[in-house]
């Protein structure tokens, strides 16, 4: 999803939860909404629509400013304003949610916003998005996951909260293993055959540290900054949860977590890992400074950019396991959301909706900005994106990963980002800092436990 700086707003922009795959998200959401009625030839609609997109320079701005120019081509009676999140982080995808709050207390929320999977939750339980069901009907809503091109079906429902649709799952990626084959071959290692375990990983990296002199390998999911979709996707791949599956507990002390957190300690402690922040990290892979790199698919269009510029080979592997364990990719990425009180309005945000989430309007943002199309058949037809996908080969691990991907489990309530930054603390604390693992994660599950609805009882 990103290019070159985005890393940071990628990183944390698909850090910026899923739940609807596995374990069902509830939140309290109102139980219907009246549906909204068609529009009536030519009836004149104004709608805002706000995304960080708008607050990426370049590439990701040009082209939804094409999208929506597309749009009301289309729909010449739907005006669209678009608009980025407010707030000071330099990140836009940070600032989304509390954007959109801030924005629904002042009585003047977007009818339509991109908001990350993280935020599902206290977004259909207390931003107030309509369920999409009762909006526009289930068979309606059904119709837009289908078609010639129809969503992957792991990804179907990971915007859904109680059985109801209310965020139309719009970018997203999983963890991938890039890796620098030209530092594999100066190591005497054989880029044919990239680590396949983290043991292999701490082993392939200290060799590149020691005969190259480079840092050996990073992975971008344990500091605060990455937000927690990749971290989840290590304790899920560990065989742990962050949360228990009736999102009553927090259970990311438990040993499976713990492991995994001491497993990447040890990388660090023999060297294999280099102790460097998440903006240090993500700037010296690109400049082939870094062998190996777990980050977003959708770090790839900076990356190859960066290699291209540096003179090094890259490549991706699928995400490494522990042992023998199956690996359990989580998602990053965003949703699509309706606010809109309007019924005029949120049937022409949903019309939006559709035309972004189209073929054709997946084309354009997949060979413009590189965001996999959550329609994989787009990928393997040569009328759509089959010839991007053949000069992109870097794309078949995550393409693989999403069609078993778990969603990135958004913590319930209203301090769910408090839950996740304290989490993420600790888990920076022991891999970088040399604290104790349980400890570290048994203090932080019970600082934050009472932050539960219901206390955590």
């Amino acid at each position: 999803m990103r290019i070159a700086r985005p890393l940071i707003a990628l990183a944390a922009l698909l850090g910026v939860s899923a739940c609807g795959v596995g374990t069902p998200t509830t939140a309290s959401p109102p139980s219907t909404v009246a549906q909204a009625p068609q529009l009536a030839a030519g009836q004149q609609v104004s709608i805002v629509f706000e995304s960080y997109n708008f607050g990426l320079a370049g590439v990701w701005t040009d082209t939804f400013n094409e999208l929506i120019g597309q749009f009301e081509k289309k729909f010449p009676n739907i005006k669209v304003t678009p608009q980025k999140p407010n707030g000071s982080d330099p990140n836009p995808a940070h600032n989304s949610t509390s954007s959109v709050q801030t924005e629904i207390a002042a009585g003047n929320p977007p009818d339509v916003a991109q908001l990350g999977f993280d935020t599902l939750a206290f977004a259909a339980g207390q931003l107030g998005a309509k369920p999409l069901d009762d909006l526009y009907g289930k068979t309606e809503v059904d119709n837009e996951f289908g078609g010639q091109f129809p969503y992957a079906s792991a990804i179907r429902t990971i915007g859904n909260v109680d059985g109801k649709t209310y965020g139309v799952p719009f970018v997203l990626s999983t963890p991938v293993l890039y890796y620098n084959a030209t530092l594999f071959k100066q190591a005497g290692l054989n880029p044919d055959n990239p680590p396949k375990t983290w043991a292999e990983v701490q082993q392939d990296g200290t060799k590149i540290k020691q005969a190259t002199g480079k840092d050996g390998a990073y992975a971008d999911c344990l500091v605060r900054s990455a937000s927690d979709w990749c971290f989840q996707s290590l304790v899920r791949s560990a065989g742990g949860r962050v949360l228990s599956q009736d999102r009553k507990q927090l259970t990311y002390d438990q040993a499976p977590t713990v492991q995994a957190v001491k497993q990447m300690q040890d990388m660090v402690t023999a060297g294999a890992m280099p102790k460097l922040s998440q903006v240090q990290a993500t700037a010296a892979f690109p400049r082939g400074d870094l062998g190996m790199m777990l980050e977003s698919s959708a770090a790839q269009g900076g990356y190859l950019k960066g290699a291209q510029g540096a003179g090094w080979e890259l490549r991706a592997a699928p995400m490494p396991s522990f042992g023998d364990k199956p690996t359990v990719p989580t998602n990053s990425g965003a949703a699509l959301y309706v606010f809109s009180k309007d019924p005029a309005k949120q049937r022409a945000a949903w019309e939006l909706i559709k035309f972004l989430t189209s073929p054709q309007a997946y084309d354009t943002i997949t060979s413009k900005i590189g965001y996999l199309p959550l329609r994989l058949g787009l990928l393997d037809d040569p009328a759509h994106l089959k010839p991007w996908a053949d000069k992109n080969p870097m794309i078949k691990p995550n393409v693989a990963q999403l069609q078993h991907v778990e969603p990135w489990v958004a913590f319930p309530g209203t301090n769910f980002q408090q839950i996740r930054d304290t989490m993420m603390d600790a888990v920076e604390k022991s891999v970088f800092q040399g604290a104790d693992p349980q400890a570290s994660l048994t203090a932080a599950e019970k600082q934050t436990s009472s932050l539960l609805p219901g206390g955590g009882k």
